[in-house]
């Protein structure tokens, strides 16, 4: 979750409110300079960098970064006919970005032309769809998924609570070293050591979701619960605390922490998002670690040929 996306402030199902006497209103933007250099690569060279850049914290949307003009390549934006109207930021015109060797990314960018007062922020700056770009950078580090958004956190704790896994009367996990994974608006998840839990019962299933924060999530089924249980086989540094352990879906085995039931915790949906184009498995979170493999055993081995896409 952050701010404008998810169960975030700005969101449209916020976990909490605001304490305001007036009602707030239907809508609420929200516009913060980035203070980071960020970069745009496409067609095998930057065609945007800028230390300049702002973002737009729309409800229900991905920060989205827009780049001042004259940080942008000449010669790369080439507008369009086509024009659409923001219900917020007004006309908006929309380019062609073409890259080197001659790639061309249609309707890949877009410009709010004469956006009211309250918009300014944004006059004379341009976004570019993310998807349609080979890669986003801060400073000289790739940046997945979506602009990085400085209200989303992930906190991961040690507790030494009983946790117990249950399908039916089978216990699936059995553990007094948990580790307890928060992040921004969500309910906290629970992580098992594999050498906790009872492996026969966990079923791998074919295919991965992709979090901008911590990689790859391969599932499994229990019992018959499909997708019951998941695990970041090698996630992003920035979450490898949880790296091979196993979380529970509440909504699917019982959950018990020191004897009391796990209740599910509603508005927990996440909105699916899949991995940015032209990244490697390694990338992404070891896609092609075998269940029998450990993400240790991968150290120093090349990194794989296929693309997650």
């Amino acid at each position: 979750m952050g701010l404008s996306w998810q169960q975030g402030p700005l969101g449209r199902d916020p976990n909490g409110r605001f304490l305001t006497a007036s009602p707030m209103p239907e809508r609420l933007l929200f516009a913060e300079p980035l203070h980071r250099r960020m970069s745009v690569e496409f067609g095998g060279s930057i065609i945007a960098r800028s230390d300049d850049a702002v973002l737009l914290f729309e409800p229900g949307l991905y920060p989205v970064a827009y780049f001042p003009l004259g940080d942008i390549t000449d010669g790369v934006l080439h507008v369009l006919d086509h024009r659409s109207k923001h219900r917020d930021l007004g006309e908006t015109k929309w380019f062609d970005v073409r890259g080197g060797g001659g790639q061309v990314a249609p309707h890949g960018a877009w410009q709010h032309i004469d956006p009211p007062s309250q918009g300014a922020a944004f006059r004379d700056r341009v976004a570019f769809a993310w998807r349609k770009m080979d890669a986003f950078y801060e400073e000289d580090e790739r940046i997945l998924g979506h602009a990085a958004d400085p209200y989303h956190r992930i906190d991961i704790r040690r507790t030494s609570r009983h946790l117990v896994v249950r399908d039916g009367d089978q216990v699936i996990a059995d553990t007094h070293a948990p580790l307890v994974l928060y992040e921004s608006g969500f309910a906290p998840r629970w992580y098992v050591p594999r050498a906790d839990t009872f492996a026969e019962s966990l079923h791998p299933v074919e295919g991965q979701t992709f979090c901008p924060y911590k990689g790859l999530a391969s599932y499994y089924n229990v019992g018959q619960a499909r997708n019951a249980a998941w695990s970041y086989r090698a996630p992003f540094e920035e979450a490898a605390r949880i790296a091979d352990l196993v979380s529970f879906y509440p909504e699917k085995v019982t959950i018990t922490i020191d004897g009391q039931k796990l209740e599910p915790v509603p508005g927990q949906e996440v909105i699916a998002h899949g991995p940015d184009r032209n990244l490697s498995v390694d990338e992404v979170g070891g896609i092609q670690l075998m269940e029998n493999e450990s993400p240790s055993t991968r150290a120093g081995m090349s990194s794989p040929s296929a693309r997650a896409d």
